[in-house]
């Protein structure tokens, strides 16, 4: 019997926040949707982290997932810009722990790197990557690429914690290999 995973994946913003939900069955990722919640209309920050909180809520309960996966925000020049991404942050966190739904951080970097390969690659191209990889038609890639940045948390989420379970032999070298398996060698 196989199980499913959901994943929701998240990047958050406070002038649009971006997100993505991957179903995962027989260990292979399907898109389920992404978007973007545009927050530009709200003048007050603190209506904005209202509305990240409730649209959070609303997404967890109509796509019920199983792990968030949200991308951290980096360190910036502009204190208060980090002030006002890391509050968005934390209001789509409480969320997921309002729900009791297990919480994953990666760095920009990372994701990049799980994605592309490259740790400095440009949003366009995490957003074709993902295009590829998960078979994605034009007409339903969005224009925001917030979207797709949700949607490589996500992603990358799935790859971290998909890896096969680990035998629970760990090897200093050829010697410790060929000493805990004499039956794989040949002479």
């Amino acid at each position: 019997m196989t199980q499913e995973r959901i994943i929701l994946g998240i990047d958050p913003g406070t002038i649009v926040m971006g997100y993505g939900v991957l179903t995962i069955e027989d260990r292979k990722p399907r898109l389920i949707t992404m978007g973007v919640l545009k927050l530009d209309k709200l003048e007050d920050h603190y209506l904005r982290l209202r509305r990240i909180y409730e649209r959070m809520l609303a997404l967890i309960d109509e796509y019920l997932p199983d792990e968030l996966a949200i991308d951290a925000p980096f360190f910036g020049k502009n204190v208060q810009s980090m002030l006002k991404l890391g509050r968005a942050q934390g209001a789509a966190i409480a969320a997921a722990l309002n729900r009791d739904i297990p919480i994953s951080e990666y760095a920009p970097l990372k994701i990049k790197m799980a994605i592309t390969g490259n740790g400095q690659a440009a949003k366009e191209q995490v957003a074709g990557m993902l295009q590829h990889i998960l078979h994605i038609p034009d007409e339903n890639m969005l224009p925001y690429l917030d979207a797709t940045d949700g949607l490589a948390a996500a992603f990358c989420h799935y790859l971290q914690t998909s890896r096969p379970a680990s035998s629970g032999k760990a090897y200093s070298g050829w010697k410790d290999f060929i000493a805990k398996n004499p039956k794989k060698i040949r002479t």
